[in-house]
């Protein structure tokens, strides 16, 4: 991403550059506190005889409110699939899980008993040995067995 050069007689921290070494820090700060800077630096900047137009700004401001807005979304897509993911590992509990064996080209099948949730990815142990969940290729729902 390319920001143009704001010039002004102080060239202070709403200069390009400054704004370029804050989002190197930390990309993802470059949002909502950049775009700020930059449109105090432009309104400061401008010339009085030619005032900044006001769809231009309205422009910018509807553009800053869709990225905030894309932003939390995808934090809430991102929040709701780790959910998931931890939800269909707990209810493989008590059943018969396939997963691709260390040598890559077996298939192993066993139960799982339990499920750790301490990495990014939950794990099932099977039979004693811990399977990261997108590595399961298969599950086999045991129904209950009928009382006689």
């Amino acid at each position: 991403m390319s920001i143009d050069s704001i010039t002004s007689a102080s060239g202070g921290i709403y200069s390009a550059a400054a704004v370029e070494a804050s989002a190197a820090k930390d990309p993802s700060k470059l949002g909502k506190q950049a775009f700020l800077q930059l449109l105090i630096a432009q309104m400061s900047n401008q010339d009085p005889s030619k005032p900044m137009d006001s769809d231009s700004l309205m422009t910018q401001t509807s553009q800053m409110a869709s990225m905030e807005s894309l932003t939390e979304l995808s934090t809430t897509q991102r929040e709701s699939f780790a959910l998931q993911m931890r939800a269909n590992a707990a209810g493989m509990v008590g059943q018969d899980v396939s997963y691709l064996g260390p040598d890559g080209t077996t298939t192993v099948t066993g139960t799982a008993t339990t499920v750790s949730f301490a990495g990014t990815v939950p794990t099932v142990t099977v039979d004693g040995v811990e399977v990261a969940l997108d590595a399961v290729s298969a599950l086999s729902v045991r129904r209950p067995t009928p009382a006689a």
